[in-house]
Parts: C-alpha cells; structure tokens; sequence
C-alpha cells in the first residue's frame, strides 16, 4: 500500500466516526515516533511537511525517511502502513506544484486570507494540475490565529469560517476536503491569559470551539472531509518541564481533549496536531541536559525525545482520535 491519497481514508473515517491524524514532521526522530507509534497501533496515517520544514530537511531527506518508514512497517510489523504525505499550508501554486512533482500525494493551498473569489482563482488551479496528476487537494476557508510557519496571524485578523460560503466554494474549486476556522489555534501560545478563563483550580481554560458553525458546515456539505488545523492540546505537564528546566512558556495553552475528541467523532475527518510534538521533544531534551550536563552525544538526548513523541501519538491515535486499528 505505502503512499497513498487520502481519499480512501476520509470515506472510512467519516462513516466510521473517526478522524485521521495529521502530524507535522520535521526530522528523522519526529518521522520514527510518529510511524513506530502508527505501526504499533495499526492506524492509518498522514505525515505533513511545511514549506519551512521542506526547507530546512530538504525535500528528498523527508521523502526518503517517509519511504523508509514504509518499509521498516513491513518489515517490522508485517503490513502496509497507509501513509499520505501531505504539504501543509502551501502558499502558492509554485509550491504545490513542486511538492506534487515530488511525489506527494496530498498538498493544501492555503489563501484564506485572500478575498473569497481570488482564494477560489488560485485554489482551482491547484486543483487542477493536482487532479492530473493523482494528487488530491486541501483547501481552507476562515483564518485562524496563532503563528505557521513563523507567519503570525493575529486574534484580530482571524475570522471564523462563515457556512454560507462553503458549498459555493467547494463546488468552484473542486478541492477535495475544507480545513474550516471555528476556534482553534496554530502554535503553542494559541491564546492569550485574557481571551481565558480561570477554572477553581487558576487554570487557565480557552474559549469553546464553535461547534455550531461545524454543525452548519456538515450540513451544507454532507459526508464531504472537513479539516481542523492548529489542534494541539498543549500538554501541560511538558510546559511544566519547559519552564523548570530554563524554558519560558507562561500561559502556553492548548484546546482541551474533550472537545477535539467530540470533533473526532463527529463530522471532522482530519485532525492537525501542530505543536505537541515539538513540545515533547523540547521537554525532554532540556531535562536531560540538566540532569545529564556532561553528556554530548545526540543519541543521548533524542532517544528519549523520540520516545515521547511515540508515547503521546500513541494516546492522540486511540484516546483522541479513535483510529486505531483503522489500518
């Protein structure tokens, strides 16, 4: 099986009530605990790669550790692992273009911050070349807020999905699944102290996510794959780690589990995990550098990073998203 498209497994997803997850990668360690944690728990799979992160590992490293994660599933476990590898937020044709003759086999175009009908011009011609080539097509309406790729998108400047706009677009664009804003975030700081709430325990708790505009979304666009970006939890005790160990995350919060496991088993096909694996690893290799300061050997510290992020895609895949076993 190895690459595929995703269309396959949003049609499961979407009559199974489940959502596949989506998981930025950015080197070999993030590459291996996502897929060990996949292979473990037989789960389909969808590996993104941002225009920042094409850069920085170079595009023929990212494809060919992706490959190789194939192969170690067949090896290892003895079955094909569906992966899609999925270009996140690509800003321009060029780009899209370029990923797809790479090989990928999903890409996103993302110009939602354009007005409707130019986002619909660029979003069609992606469409396209992507269609003659095999290749399906993300696309978003709605703006979120918080920081991709190192672009910072303000709170003020977000603005949510608006429903009465969904059918028109995806009929003119032909994309293949919508990635719609109802209140998630992108980055670890998806909030401020004052867009919270404290609970009886001074914990900070972020506004609710507009299911009422996901529930009008699914309506207008019946069993058609709907995507949530920026849905990283946050994890508090990996904050908590950070800031023992010289980091300095006050009030980073995430979106609470419950509400993206409601998501999840509702009209959502696609879930994006954005940040909690950065967090993971950042956690533990500044522990250990503490508790291990005589030690250089990157083999040290990215053993155990790699398997924290094994450890939490594990619980994402079968306590948040309920996809184990979908492979």
């Amino acid at each position: 099986m190895g690459l595929v498209t995703s269309t396959e497994m949003f049609k499961k997803a979407y009559e199974g009530g489940y959502a596949i997850g989506a998981f930025n990668v950015n080197n070999m360690e993030i590459i291996q605990g996502i897929t060990e944690a996949a292979i473990e728990k037989r789960a389909p799979l969808i590996l993104q790669v941002s225009k920042g992160a094409r850069a920085y590992a170079k595009h023929v490293y990212l494809m060919n550790l992706i490959k190789a994660a194939i192969e170690d599933a067949e090896q290892s476990a003895g079955f094909d692992l569906p992966i899609v590898v999925h270009l996140d937020h690509g800003d321009s044709f060029e780009l899209c273009k370029s990923c797809i003759d790479g090989g990928f086999t999903s890409v996103m175009i993302d110009k939602s911050g354009l007005p409707f009908d130019e986002n619909v011009k660029i979003t069609r011609q992606v469409v396209e070349y992507a269609h003659d080539h095999g290749v399906v097509v993300e696309a978003e309406l709605g703006s979120l807020a918080g920081v991709e790729d190192e672009v910072n998108v303000s709170a003020e400047d977000s603005s949510y999905t608006r429903p009465e706009e969904v059918q028109e677009f995806v009929e003119r664009t032909g994309c293949d699944s919508l990635a719609i804003a109802i209140g998630t975030s992108h980055g670890a700081y998806k909030f401020t102290a004052a867009q919270c709430t404290r609970n009886e325990k001074g914990i900070l708790v972020p506004p609710p996510l507009r299911f009422d505009i996901l529930d009008e979304v699914s309506k207008r666009l019946p069993g058609f794959p709907i995507v949530l970006h920026g849905s990283s939890s946050v994890p508090q005790e990996f904050v908590k780690i950070i800031n023992e160990n010289g980091g300095k995350m006050p009030d980073a919060v995430g979106i609470p589990e419950e509400e993206l496991r409601q998501a999840a088993r509702g009209a959502v096909c696609k879930i994006n995990i954005d940040s909690d694996l950065r967090l993971a690893m950042t956690a533990c290799i500044r522990q250990y550098f503490v508790e291990h300061p005589d030690h250089f050997d990157p083999r040290q510290y990215l053993k155990p990073a790699r398997a924290a992020i094994k450890k939490m895609v594990e619980h994402k895949l079968v306590d948040v998203l309920g996809c184990d076993g979908k492979a």
